[in-house]
């Protein structure tokens, strides 16, 4: 398993794996106290002694995954980190650190390769790099517009604010990634919010114009 940050809609899907099953956890250095340290919650996860193994992601380093005891699954993992701010409930808690959220690159057997950005307030020189050339990637399509949620009168915060780079933006992700050398772009984890859900919306058009795809539930891939 690979945790891409601390947030609990990324974390909390590991207590739903209690059932004394042995589990390896790659995540990187800042990730795993907020889970483990000061919570009931890595308790769940210790039905037995080492039931869960621990491996740790550096930046840039090539990373072979395999199961907890079992041989190399055919796959690499490499990171990026990714311009966020800490989860809400490890405020005051969580140290400021370029790799509390990462991007991650899949790769098999050296060959295909494909992105996960699970959410990003910016796109630095360094992360636009790591996604050039990828087979396919899925990056973070929560809001289309910074004032989304005040628009619908649903909160007061931006999506800036929130660690959220907006899709549509003139400094949003659509402009931000424009030119990359990809296989397949999509966006991914959209809010209810999102005119992007809607086929026949002009932000739908505008994102599949410049040759962005919607992910949805279920969807399966072949690179």
């Amino acid at each position: 398993m690979v945790l891409t940050n601390g947030d609990l809609d990324h974390v909390l899907g590991l207590l739903s794996l209690r059932e004394g099953q042995p589990l390896a956890v790659h995540a990187t250095e800042p990730v795993r106290p907020g889970f483990v340290d000061g919570t009931t919650f890595a308790r769940t996860l210790a039905r037995f002694e080492n039931q869960v193994v621990w491996r740790t992601i550096a930046d840039g380093e090539e990373i072979p995954l395999a199961d907890r005891d079992g041989p190399p699954l055919g796959l690499s993992l490499r990171a990026c980190p990714v311009p966020r701010r800490p989860p809400p409930h490890l405020k005051g808690l969580a140290l400021e650190d370029p790799l509390e959220t990462i991007a991650v690159a899949l790769s098999c057997n050296g060959r295909r390769r494909l992105c996960y950005v699970p959410g990003a307030a910016a796109i630095t020189p360094d992360l636009r790099a790591f996604l050039d050339d990828a087979d396919a990637i899925f990056f973070d399509g929560t809001f289309w517009s910074d004032d989304e949620l005040i628009a619908e009168g649903l909160g007061t915060a931006t999506a800036r604010s929130m660690g959220h780079l907006a899709v549509g933006e003139p400094d949003g992700s659509l402009a931000a990634l424009r030119g990359l050398s990809v296989g397949r772009r999509l966006l991914s984890h959209l809010n209810n919010t999102n005119p992007l859900l809607d086929e026949d919306s002009a932000e739908r058009h505008a994102a599949e114009t410049a040759g962005w795809q919607i992910a949805e539930d279920g969807m399966e891939m072949t690179l």
